[in-house]
């Protein structure tokens, strides 16, 4: 054997010995890929889910039920080519197209959950940036044309505007009950504000003439509490008074 054949032989052997590395870094990132994929699939559909089964029943409509359902059933979709033999995911996908063939008829169990506090209001919102971003993450696949994501996003800022809507109301004719019109005016003056900052105010025009009105009511009922009565005794209206003696010594100074 001849020193190039030789030489030939080791370069050939060394060019194996890197084609194998590269095969399995490619195989080994693959696995790692698939892998990332169906974690990523698996988060977003537990969201799909949270988001269908938490929103609060005022604010679910049917068509956007059903848009969840078209979400989640991509995503199952999709996990399934990754889990051919996953019998739940079969069963799901199943029950996903049954629903969206409903269409405006499909149910809506969600339970109508007032919303009370700035906690809850939090949590809706949350709800709400989480079906914004699977929104954009189906547009951004090309599930979701353009135009209808668009649609989407403006629904959403749409139902945003809504919790807020009920949030300051609910807020303030609940410390209307507790007799605490003070509260209630803070309330009804954040409502107010919120959506004359609206990009476009004329939309919740009724809302905020409701909003409006509560709040002049409130405003009322404050004067009126803090206004001092004809017999009432405290220390402004003590420092008002004047007895008849010194009326008569200024009158007389004055004369």
């Amino acid at each position: 054997m001849t020193p190039l054949m030789i030489t030939l032989f080791i370069v050939a052997g060394i060019a194996l010995l890197i084609a194998i590395g590269y095969m399995n870094n490619v195989l080994e990132n693959n696995k790692l890929e698939k892998a990332r994929l169906k974690i990523d699939l698996g988060e977003r559909i537990r969201r799909c889910g949270e988001i269908t089964e938490s929103f609060p029943g005022q604010l679910m409509t049917p068509a956007l039920k059903v848009l969840l359902a078209r979400l989640e059933l991509n995503l199952n979709q999709r996990l399934l080519a990754q889990d051919k033999k996953n019998p739940d995911l079969t069963a799901r996908i199943g029950e996903l197209q049954a629903l969206i063939a409903k269409g405006e008829a499909i149910p809506i169990n969600n339970s109508t959950s007032p919303i009370l506090t700035e906690a809850r209001a939090k949590d809706v919102r949350h709800l709400l940036e989480a079906l914004h971003s699977q929104i954009t993450r189906a547009a951004q696949e090309g599930f979701l044309p353009a135009s209808e994501a668009k649609h989407w996003v403006r629904e959403v800022r749409h139902i945003l505007v809504q919790l807020h809507i009920e949030f300051f109301n609910n807020l303030g004719q609940h410390a209307l009950q507790q007799n605490q019109p003070g509260q209630a005016r803070l309330a009804f003056e954040r409502g107010v504000q919120y959506l004359r900052k609206q990009p476009e105010p004329a939309v919740y025009q009724e809302q905020l003439n409701y909003l409006e009105k509560l709040l002049a009511r409130a405003n009322s009922m404050v004067l009126t509490n803090i206004a001092p009565t004809e017999n009432e005794v405290n220390p402004l209206t003590e420092g008002l008074k004047t007895d008849e003696t010194d009326s008569w010594k200024k009158k007389a100074i004055y004369d």
